[in-house]
């Protein structure tokens, strides 16, 4: 098999030994393409100017967020890691991104690449080929490599070695094995890591060619270069790794492993949906209109003082029957499905409410200035003395359950429906107020030692962190004692969590670890970030998942039933939302009166 032609003078020249075939060579190489594009770029461009041009061009573009290229440090020690699909059209896409943030940029890149003079001080060339010259040959630019970091610089290195190719085995296109010396450069500089993924490939012709020998596909760069002109390539930067999180890994496998998942990752992430979100082809009922803030502010100013829960500045609790709040209920309903229609949720009627708001309590947020409902809650009382059927409440529409299930419950409280609309999302007190009006309720009634209810997982999602997600809450949050009692009524089919060109096994061990999946959600959903509010929020409860179910109803949502044993909340979060007072006397209820349910065994 003949070496890859060595350029000389021009960086698209053949070297005379080619000459018998060099017009055949030049037109499928493409080199004669790129020598017209080169020659027709200023020849005193350098660097950042240079891709610039180049890029101008090629017509090639990245398709990057404005919020992705503010992920990049302004300043430090930067490593920076990425796939590497194409050959040339993400180096240049890459740098260029990189370059309009720092100007302290180096490439650990193919020594190649030091034939086009105009790139010269942007790379630290290394041998990317092997043989036995190779390693000694790469050992001082990777010295170099290794000081420029602990200067302060920012380095990219594509750990790959050699561009994606059809892996036999791993049933598609996508990096081989990265290269174990990443970890080094790691552990050895101490800084920051921050990945980086673009979406495609080349094509079948160079897939075919590096099956015949590996050299073929970096003949082939050059075409493949020429073949993204006119592009917008898909281009995900993702959050920046701390070097204390990287130095926890024990082997260098187990570090790079970890780098190449965070790096595909990305490739799952969530986008932003333009016009209508994933229920789109429900029909969405007009909206009622909004209710008359005089008539709303008459209700509430009808209820007794007994039935204001807490209140900061101008918001307020209330819990109220529906039928001392025919308007506000009426209100609520509207405002639901504003909120969740904005989250790929709600019903799609023109309010939501249902049978048993008639007879569940309406626990509300009450902006008194602005005479208007902020948010809200419905609870529905689990009194076993009582001995409400399970159809009387609302979860059971979701989940199959019977009335041994209450029993074991005992007297306590079924939340759902919860909301804060979106005017009072951008801050976190509003959430913190209703939950602290359940606080209170709780204070007042400190014989409900339970609460449980459906969570939902919105469409807003991705299939792989629902997969996560789900997953995650089975291994590390489950009832398998009260999960007996409970069955969905359409069980979700979700598979096993898997990314593209990473290995499965990692995801399955990371499973294991709420807040490693927590973190790996956070960087596939740049939108609602992490674990649904609600579900960490009863967690942090110490909350149990006892089964899932698909909403039909309500935008095909994954609900999870979880169920807190508020025995077993620890005092100083009980604090926090009962106050010291109120949670001391929520605590030694049991004792003073005889006793109390324990959930979640």
């Amino acid at each position: 098999m003949p070496q890859v032609p060595e350029l000389t003078s021009s960086p698209f020249t053949l070297p005379h030994q080619w000459r018998p075939v060099a017009p055949i060579a030049r037109r499928l190489l493409a080199l004669d393409r790129c020598q017209e594009i080169y020659a027709g770029l200023p020849a005193d461009l350098r660097g950042a100017e240079f891709i610039s041009r180049l890029l101008g061009a090629l017509s090639l573009r990245a398709d990057c967020t404005r919020s992705d290229r503010e992920r990049i440090p302004a300043q430090g020690g930067l490593l920076v890691i990425a796939n590497h699909p194409f050959g040339a059209a993400e180096g240049l896409l890459l740098a260029h991104q990189l370059l309009q943030v720092r100007s302290d940029v180096r490439i650990l890149a193919n020594h190649l690449l030091n034939r086009i003079p105009q790139l010269k001080d942007l790379l630290i060339a290394v041998d990317p080929f092997g043989g036995p010259g190779a390693a000694p040959g790469n050992r001082q630019p990777l010295r170099q490599a290794l000081r420029w970091l602990k200067e302060g610089g920012v380095l990219v290195v594509f750990p790959a070695g050699e561009v994606s190719h059809l892996q036999v085995g791993r049933n598609g296109v996508s990096d081989p094995p990265w290269a174990e010396n990443l970890a080094g450069l790691v552990r050895c500089s101490g800084v920051p890591v921050l990945p980086v993924w673009f979406g495609g490939g080349n094509g079948a012709t160079f897939q075919l060619a590096g099956l015949l020998h590996r050299r073929l596909r970096t003949a082939l760069l050059p075409r493949q270069l020429l073949n993204k002109r006119c592009r917008t390539l898909p281009m995900r930067i993702g959050g920046v790794i701390g070097a204390d999180k990287l130095a926890g890994f024990s082997n260098d496998a187990a570090l790079v492993d970890y780098l190449r998942l965070r790096t595909y990752l990305l490739g799952s992430r969530s986008q932003p949906r333009s016009g209508e979100r994933g229920d789109a082809a429900r029909p969405q009922a007009p909206l009622v209109p909004a209710r008359i803030p005089e008539a709303l502010a008459a209700e509430v100013a009808a209820l007794g003082a007994e039935q204001r829960l807490t209140g900061s500045g101008e918001l307020e609790v209330y819990l109220a029957d529906a039928r001392q709040i025919p308007q506000l209920l009426l209100e609520i309903g509207r405002l639901r499905e504003v909120t969740f229609r904005a989250v790929g949720e709600g019903t799609g009627r023109e309010l939501d409410l249902d049978e048993y708001d008639n007879h569940y309590q309406h626990l509300f947020l009450w902006n008194a200035r602005r005479r208007e409902v902020a948010g809200a809650y419905r609870i529905g009382r689990v009194d076993p003395q009582r001995g409400l059927p399970p159809e009387r409440f609302y979860t059971h529409t979701l989940f199959r359950y019977g009335a041994q299930f209450l029993e074991r419950l005992g007297p306590a409280l079924e939340l759902g429906r919860s909301f804060v609309r979106p005017e009072y999302q951008r801050q976190f007190a509003p959430l913190l107020l209703l939950w602290k009006g359940i606080g209170a309720f709780l204070v007042r009634n400190p014989h409900y030692r339970a609460l449980f209810g459906p969570v939902s997982i919105s469409q807003d999602y991705s299939q792989l962190s629902k997969e996560l997600l789900t997953d995650a809450l089975r291994v590390n949050c489950f009832s398998p004692d009260l999960a007996r009692l409970v069955a969905p009524r359409t069980p979700i089919r979700l598979q096993p969590p898997a990314v593209a060109g990473c290995d499965r096994g990692l995801l399955q061990a990371l499973g294991r670890d709420l807040a490693a999946v927590e973190e790996l959600i956070a960087e596939i959903e740049p939108g609602p970030g992490g674990i649904p509010v609600l579900l960490r929020h009863y967690l942090g409860l110490g909350g149990r998942v006892l089964a899932f179910n698909l909403d039909k109803e309500f935008s095909d949502v994954v609900d999870a039933l979880v169920v807190v044993d508020l025995n077993q909340t620890d005092f100083k979060t009980l604090t926090r939302y009962l106050g010291r007072e109120g949670a001391a006397t929520f605590r030694d209820y049991p004792e003073n009166h005889g006793g109390g349910h324990a959930a979640c065994a």
